[in-house]
């Protein structure tokens, strides 16, 4: 039975990214598959995070526009780990095809995300101070 070293590149998913151009170096693919799960780790804390403010919410009777801040912040982390995906695409071709690897889409994104959130909570946790 055929294993997996056996197959050819046309049998390699997504075929939009392994059917383009030549075999980088694998330690730059490995590289990149490394800061795409850096990326959807970093995901996970924000969407954990989320679930921790709207429990924290409950917990201590504090105003339901902290659900609201949850809900943004369950929503952006399934954004940041759907940017990770298409990160880790663009520069897998971008290595493949011999070019410039683009710049980070998830950045900035997620910079803005902690300065918005961070002032909000600021603002609702100083509002409710006696």
């Amino acid at each position: 039975m055929p294993g997996p070293e056996d197959r050819g590149p046309e049998d390699r998913r997504p075929r939009s990214v392994y059917g383009v151009g030549g075999e980088p170096d694998p330690r730059f693919s490995m590289a990149n598959e490394r800061t795409a799960l850096a990326w959807v780790r970093t995901a996970l804390a924000v969407v954990a995070a989320g679930v921790g403010l709207t429990t924290a919410a409950r917990l201590t009777a504090m105003p339901r526009l902290l659900d609201g801040f949850a809900a943004v912040l369950c929503v952006l982390g399934a954004g940041l780990a759907g940017a990770a995906v298409l990160g880790w695409r663009r520069r897998e071709r971008a290595l493949r095809l011999g070019r410039p690897l683009p710049a980070p889409m998830g950045l900035s994104w997620l910079a803005v995300l902690l300065v918005v959130v961070s002032g909000a909570l600021a603002v609702t946790v100083a509002a409710r101070r006696p």
